[in-house]
């Protein structure tokens, strides 16, 4: 792939961008609109701000990659390089004030998701995978991110974002799994993911997905030695039905579970 170097600073100059146009918002009472005719679906002036941001960087630096948004859809480009942006992933936790939302960057090329960010601009928290790059920024400072490895289910700590997860078949699929893990908790959107990473949980079952969910955070995951995919082993990079596990033996014993 042509110059890495230059797509890494893209993508972290990306994250500033977004950075500074969401956090002047953030814990101010900002208003939502709604997405949905039915159901709640917010967006709000942080998430528009901050894409734009974004791809006001790509088009000053990159022109010739293609990009697609959560909030603005997609523009094509001729490189064969797709950048692919959420600007706040878990609005909803954004309206709450709870830091657990976070700024996703995934970049894709034929052969798949190759590098992606897990931004969280109120920790200071940066997660970046992909080009042999597996680490966390913070304070300044950079420690490896790995996932972690030889626990059992019957030990796992098991993070979904929504109690509710999916379809009524889907939910009961899910609860054959948290039946059996040791904890499940509930609500963290992306920040699940990068938790994952850092080896502070073991797995991470969702559906419902779209692709600007799981980019990003499907890149970090697997540079940090952790396995992504489908709720069938295949691709997760479209989005739908997702399981992250920090080794494969666990992934397997979802996969099981989930499919009984």
């Amino acid at each position: 792939m042509e110059d890495r170097q230059q797509i890494i600073e893209t993508a972290h100059l990306m994250a500033d961008a977004a950075r500074r146009a969401i956090l002047p918002l953030f814990r101010t009472g900002i208003l939502a609109e709604n997405k949905r005719p039915a159901g709640f679906d917010p967006v709000t002036e942080a998430d528009r701000a901050a894409e734009t941001a974004m791809r006001r960087v790509l088009a000053e630096r990159r022109p010739d990659d293609s990009v697609l948004g959560e909030e603005f859809g997609s523009r094509h480009g001729s490189s064969g390089l797709t950048w692919i942006l959420d600007p706040i992933d878990g609005t909803r936790a954004f309206l709450c004030g709870a830091p657990s939302w976070g700024v996703l960057i995934g970049l894709r090329d034929a052969g798949g998701i190759r590098y992606g960010l897990i931004d969280q601009p109120y920790l200071g928290e940066r997660f970046e995978g992909g080009f042999g790059i597996a680490r966390l920024t913070h304070r300044g400072g950079t420690s490896p991110l790995r996932a972690r490895t030889r626990v059992a289910l019957n030990h796992a700590l098991l993070m979904t974002t929504f109690p509710e997860i999916g379809t009524g078949a889907e939910a009961a699929a899910f609860r054959r799994v948290s039946q059996q893990a040791r904890l499940t908790r509930y609500g963290l959107d992306c920040y699940a993911y990068a938790l994952l990473a850092m080896g502070q949980i073991d797995l991470v079952i969702e559906a419902g997905l779209q692709a600007y969910d799981i980019a990003g955070p499907l890149a970090v995951v697997q540079a940090a030695g952790g396995i992504v995919t489908d709720w069938q082993g295949g691709s997760a990079a479209g989005g739908g039905q997702v399981v992250a596990a920090g080794s494969p033996e666990l992934h397997r014993e979802a996969l099981d579970l989930l499919n009984r």
